[in-house]
């Protein structure tokens, strides 16, 4: 694959022979081949035996073909080198070329299946280096031609070809950044082939993303074949907007919407906007904090009339049909349903609905998680309701941030593509990032073929090696008596083939990586603590990884020599690891597929040194400076211990856990839609008080304590009274922040002043 510009990829051909630079006819030929190609300027990488051949093969995705001699000499006598090096590269790329090197007389006695991932044979005792070398390249050009999906394609032809540009942007392709000083730098920092890509809307040759044409449609075309739908969206403001555009498509004012009460605050927008009516639906948690499931139960017929009739705002619709439902899949602490389930549950009361996968757009692409998401199947055989997926492309897929995409499966009451486009249009940007769109186009064509199964494959297996590490360094130590960080799966796991109970870090890694029944919350397991499951219903996805922090006993209760996560997150800042999600006890790492194993392990590491400095007690100043040095006063003189007892006694007194179970488990009173307190706080007929003053009030605005981002107070509910869960939480976070400096929580919809909490009410 070529880009544009200075930074133009060269060709790169491996060579796998083990007779390459050897004084035999065979070596001299090879040796020709290898300089024929460098001659046209292709790099050429050569392995000398059929293991580096794999390892060469295996982990660089820049090669361009491979030629491989079928007889290499450390092969058995079946050619096993050879072929394992074809397997390798066909599990991850259909399309690259291979070239097998054989005599003749050899060539009859070639498998079928390796004939079938071969692309051709070569002879190079009978035809010229020069020769071959042509065959080769003109096998790359077809390949290059192939390798980038529409609209990526598009996009860096047009730019490689250098026209003078009469349109927007002003920076005209990098020149007007050449001006100024400040403007070279951001130049010469980012690079001209970004900058010649960003283009304007005007573009024809790229088509439009508001009509859904040129290069831009094909690449849409082309995502909704390789993610299983109908149609496809590409959005480049995030699965945010696309939310929003499924909401103001599906929705109006007065329409009645059951909304998973895990939601994202964008799903709190689309309720803003349209005006609907809300009827929630509360998942489960445990005794960690961790956002379990909404119990198939709960999405009966019968028990979501009850929620209807329940919700005050929704007792004047009772019996009416909800408009739209929307569930996130999965949770953010990685809990996914069984899809399947989830559709056939609801299939009898909505006619639409909204799955928000923002963190699960890789599902599709590895058997482990089959069933488990919108777009399962071919779409040709959908049936039931119309049925819409949201992924942030940008999360843990390949995509630039504010990738995403918006999937549709029509079905019960289809939203046309006309109309649909009304509500794409009120949100999309006129000005879109095209190398944003690109690299959605990019993502996709990743996950296309072998390659979306090979990727997540490796990071499924990352994730499980890291798990089993830190699962047997946590035994180690608790058969000395002793603490360590352990992770949050299942204890125990059963080989289906054999009926074997193993310990999850003693199974099989190829079992942990295929086996959903590995991952499955079965009822009543002690190691999740969700209630009201059925058997299958939600698996835990194994690449998001909650390590656990000692604290919390079995019964939920708190020790009091335990360690608030919060301490851990610290401490790993300070050795430049950045953790996605903290909780009391839980820190959430994402293992995407750009993890590595000397990734991970650097974590393992950092884990141990957390615990010896714990141990030790060693002092915050040679821990963690930063903190100190943020907050001298607060923190000389303590050790790594003295701060996380503090600290426990501070969860123990505030009773913070608690009143976050009390105020996520149930629903506040509703006395406004989102869109009415919306209006109120637009027309400034709000005030903001401090939490001694806010019992009874009613919530201008959502509050949405960070981690994990899941609204306690949505917009017109009630605070409830001054000792009741949602403003006893809110004092527990405010304590909190005032004693541990650095420590302080990020809650959208509060204001702190001087370290005291404000909110705005109606």
């Amino acid at each position: 694959m070529r880009a544009s510009g200075a930074s133009q990829l060269r060709t790169r051909v491996l060579i796998v022979d083990d007779e390459i630079g050897e004084p035999t006819a065979a070596g001299r030929a090879i040796s020709g081949l290898a300089a024929a190609l460098r001659a046209e300027q292709v790099d050429v990488i050569e392995a000398r035996s059929a293991e580096d051949g794999l390892a060469s093969a295996s982990s660089d995705a820049g090669l361009h073909a491979i030629v491989v001699d079928w007889r290499l000499r450390d092969d058995n006598p079946a050619c096993a080198g050879a072929t394992h090096i074809l397997e390798a590269v066909r599990a991850r790329d259909a399309a690259v070329p291979i070239f097998l090197s054989a005599d003749r007389d050899e060539a009859s006695a070639v498998p079928l299946a390796v004939m079938q991932m071969a692309d051709e044979f070569i002879w190079m005792l009978e035809d010229t280096p020069g020769f071959v070398a042509g065959r080769i390249l003109a096998a790359v050009r077809r390949y290059e031609a192939g390798v980038l999906p529409p609209m990526a394609a598009a996009l860096f032809e047009f730019a490689r070809t250098h026209e003078y540009s009469w349109h927007t942007p002003g920076h005209a392709g990098g020149t007007a950044f050449m001006k100024a000083a400040a403007g070279r730098a951001f130049a010469e920092y980012f690079g001209e082939p970004l900058l010649r890509s960003d283009l304007s809307i005007s573009i024809g040759e790229l088509g439009s993303l508001l009509d859904h044409t040129g290069a831009i449609g094909a690449g849409e075309k082309y995502a909704a074949r390789v993610f299983g739908a109908h149609r496809t969206y590409s959005v480049t403001n995030g699965s945010s907007t696309a939310n929003r555009v499924i909401f103001t498509a599906s929705v109006t004012a007065g329409d009645l919407v059951l909304c998973d009460r895990n939601c994202h605050k964008s799903i709190d927008h689309g309720l803003t906007l349209t005006g609907a009516i809300p009827v929630y639906l509360i998942p489960t948690r445990n005794r960690y904090g961790l956002i379990g499931p909404i119990p198939l139960s709960r999405l009966t017929p019968s028990a979501i009339a009850a929620s209807i009739a329940a919700a005050p705002l929704a007792r004047d619709s009772a019996g009416a049909k909800p408009a739209h439902a929307v569930i996130t899949n999965s949770t953010y602490d990685g809990l996914c349903y069984d899809a399947v389930r989830v559709t056939e549950a609801l299939d009898p009361t909505v006619d639409r609905l909204h799955f928000d996968e923002a963190w699960f757009a890789y599902a599709r692409f590895n058997p482990l998680y089959r069933d488990r998401f919108a777009m399962r199947g071919d779409p040709a055989s959908h049936r039931g309701p119309t049925t819409f997926a949201t992924h942030s492309t940008h999360k843990l897929l390949a995509a630039l941030s504010q990738a995403s995409f918006l999937h549709v499966r029509d079905g019960r009451a289809p939203i046309d593509h006309a109309r649909f486009n009304e509500s794409f249009m009120m949100h999309a940007s006129t000005s879109p990032l095209y190398t944003i769109l690109a690299s959605n186009d990019v993502a996709a064509a990743m996950m296309d073929g072998p390659g979306g199964a090979a990727l997540t494959s490796d990071a499924i297996r990352e994730a499980v090696a890291f798990r089993q590490s830190v699962r047997r360094l946590h035994r180690e130590f608790a058969a000395a008596g002793d603490w360590s960080i352990d992770v949050w799966n299942a204890d125990v796991v059963i080989d289906p083939a054999n009926g074997r109970t193993l310990a999850f870090e003693d199974a099989p890694v190829d079992l942990l990586a295929r086996e959903p029944s590995a991952w499955t919350l079965e009822p009543g397991a002690a190691w999740h603590g969700f209630d009201g499951l059925t058997a299958g219903e939600c698996m835990l996805d194994p690449i998001k990884v909650s390590a656990l922090t000692p604290g919390v006993r079995p019964d939920g209760t708190l020790s009091p020599d335990g360690i608030p996560a919060a301490l851990l997150t610290a401490y790993l800042d300070t050795r430049g690891i950045e953790v996605e999600k903290t909780t009391d006890f839980t820190v959430l790492f994402l293992f995407s597929i750009g993890v590595t194993k000397g990734k991970w392990g650097t974590l393992v590491h950092a884990f141990l040194d957390f615990k010896a400095d714990y141990d030790a007690n060693v002092p915050l100043e040679r821990a963690m400076p930063e903190i100190v040095s943020a907050a001298p006063s607060r923190y000389r003189g303590l050790g790594v211990k003295d701060l996380a007892r503090e600290m426990m006694a501070t969860l123990i007194e505030t009773q913070q856990a608690r009143w976050l179970a009390d105020a996520f488990g149930r629903l506040p009173e509703q006395v406004a839609t989102p869109a009415a307190a919306y209006r109120a706080l637009v027309q400034n007929r709000i005030e903001a008080v401090p939490l001694a003053g806010a019992a009874e009030r009613v919530a201008a605005t959502g509050i949405v304590p960070y981690p994990p981002g899941i609204p306690m107070v949505m917009p017109g509910e009630r605070l409830g009274e001054a000792d009741g869960p949602y403003l006893s939480y809110l004092r527990a976070l405010e304590t909190w922040d005032r004693r541990f400096p650095g420590f302080g929580h990020d809650t959208h919809g509060v204001d702190v002043r001087d370290g005291t909490y404000w909110v705005r009410c109606l």
